[in-house]
């Protein structure tokens, strides 16, 4: 379900389908197989999810199978559609990025696609869910602070460095944050946490713009004040054909 839900609207191969619930070891007899597990995933849409469609959402079409239902009714994709809409509204307008930032991350529930095994389809689409929801998590700390509200994003922050401490995006935005509200000494700190962090996990030292955050916290320049500091390039616009790129 989890492997056409990431499609849905399009023909998944039966191969396809195959090599996702089992890869280079597929059953004797695969297609029945494979056959018994629509007729089970078909069961379930009929009683729970869509009875008033019976059998017409989950679909046999000429060499795979099909979940014909629209892209946006897929919980991923609405996920997708909303953070990139956020990014593109940010530097123009923060809190309608907030507003659609935090509709998209309110769409999570866990680890994205964490029961759907181990085939290479979901666990693709698992990684890129996973990317954007850090990324939506950074623009939401930058319209924050954009909108004036400091002590949550800082707060945030610090949470996310403890999570993710080589994600040098999260530092850097703490340490402007930091920086702004007067702490000086402390974004200092938090940049020497980071780079302990990166070297003593991989042996590589912080990143351009981390260090170049790091000189301008030293020199107090007056960049560190300006709003497009805090700006990313945003994605373009997501559709469900971002999940199968």
């Amino acid at each position: 379900m989890a492997t056409l839900a990431v499609d849905a609207g399009r023909a998944v191969s039966l191969a396809d389908l195959v090599d996702e619930l089992w890869g280079a070891t597929p059953p004797d007899n695969v297609l029945n197989a494979l056959q018994a597990h629509a007729a089970r995933a078909r069961k379930v849409i009929n009683e729970r999810a869509c009875p008033e469609r019976a059998g017409g959402i989950l679909r046999s079409v000429l060499g795979g199978y099909l979940l014909e239902i629209d892209p946006q009714c897929v919980d991923g994709n609405r996920f997708l559609r909303l953070v990139s809409q956020g990014a593109s509204v940010l530097p123009a307008d923060p809190a309608r990025a907030v507003e659609l930032l935090e509709a998209g991350l309110r769409l999570w529930r866990g680890p994205a696609l964490i029961d759907a095994g181990e085939g290479r389809r979901c666990r693709g689409a698992a990684a890129l869910f996973e990317e954007r929801r850090l990324t939506a998590l950074e623009d939401l700390a930058s319209a924050l602070f954009l909108l004036g509200g400091e002590a949550r994003a800082i707060a945030m922050l610090q949470q996310l460095v403890a999570q993710h401490p080589l994600r040098e995006r999260f530092c850097e935005l703490l340490m402007v944050g930091l920086y702004r509200v007067g702490r000086q000494g402390d974004a200092l700190e938090s940049y020497h946490l980071a780079r302990k962090r990166l070297d003593e996990e991989l042996g590589v030292q912080p990143g351009a713009l981390l260090r170049r955050r790091h000189a301008e916290i030293l020199a107090q320049d007056p960049v560190l004040k300006v709003p497009s500091t805090l700006r990313r390039e945003p994605y373009p616009q997501a559709d469900s054909s971002l999940l199968t790129a």
